[in-house]
């Protein structure tokens, strides 16, 4: 997956575990996992050990771990680092704080699509449609997601660019908004489109593990 750049600057974070560990903050490096935590240490600059805790740093932190990075020499990184074999990658962010807000319809081929097979109309939304899934629905990559048959037997999917949104605001004027993002991850949009009707969404796309995220941010 390419990554992209936000202020020149372009790092890849995840959130893993081992067989010995609980789930961990790092992030990739020579085609390695790096423990964040760890890192902090040897470099005497300490760091978090959760995605959260270090969005809540802001977007700086990232120039700063990037600077230590290339400040650090190889041999340092070989006791805090891991084979990508070696850790599962698990949802960048396991559990946000609050529900992942999506844009429903948001391009013609996708409108075109819905009228087709859903109960839509084709016709272009005056006004964004806005839907939420919440924390529970997020996942990791890879791993399954749960179809209750009771509930429908009309599973989709759509691949997602998510906005990772790093401080506090409040009508932010447009040109102002990307000073508000740390990032960019992935997410698989599950629906459960037959469970979508007379403008409510929250069923068809707030079920457990509906949100598979990632792998890095």
């Amino acid at each position: 997956m390419a990554p992209l750049r936000l202020s020149g600057i372009n790092m890849k974070l995840l959130t893993y575990k081992t067989q010995d560990t609980e789930p961990r903050l790092g992030f990739l490096h020579n085609n390695q996992v790096v423990d964040m935590e760890d890192f902090g240490e040897i470099s005497n600059f300490p760091l978090p050990n959760d995605m959260l805790d270090l969005i809540d740093l802001g977007f700086e932190i990232i120039a700063e771990i990037t600077e230590l990075i290339s400040e650090t020499e190889a041999s340092f990184f070989e006791e805090i680092s891991y084979e990508l074999e070696q850790v599962t990658f698990l949802a960048p962010i396991e559990k946000p704080r609050k529900n992942i807000i999506g844009i429903g319809l948001n391009y013609t081929e996708h409108l075109a699509e819905s009228a087709r097979t859903l109960d839509t109309t084709g016709k272009l939304p005056e006004k964004p449609i806005i839907f939420s899934k919440p924390p529970t629905t997020v996942t990791g990559t890879n791993t399954e997601i749960i179809k209750n048959t009771k509930l429908t037997s009309q599973l989709d999917w759509e691949c997602e660019l998510a906005v990772i949104i790093s401080k506090k605001g409040k009508y932010v004027a447009k040109e102002d908004a990307l000073d508000y993002v740390f990032g960019y991850t992935v997410i698989n949009d599950i629906s459960a489109r037959d469970c979508r009707r007379e403008g409510q969404w929250i069923v068809s796309k707030g079920q457990d593990t509906f949100a598979p995220m990632g792998p890095v941010l």
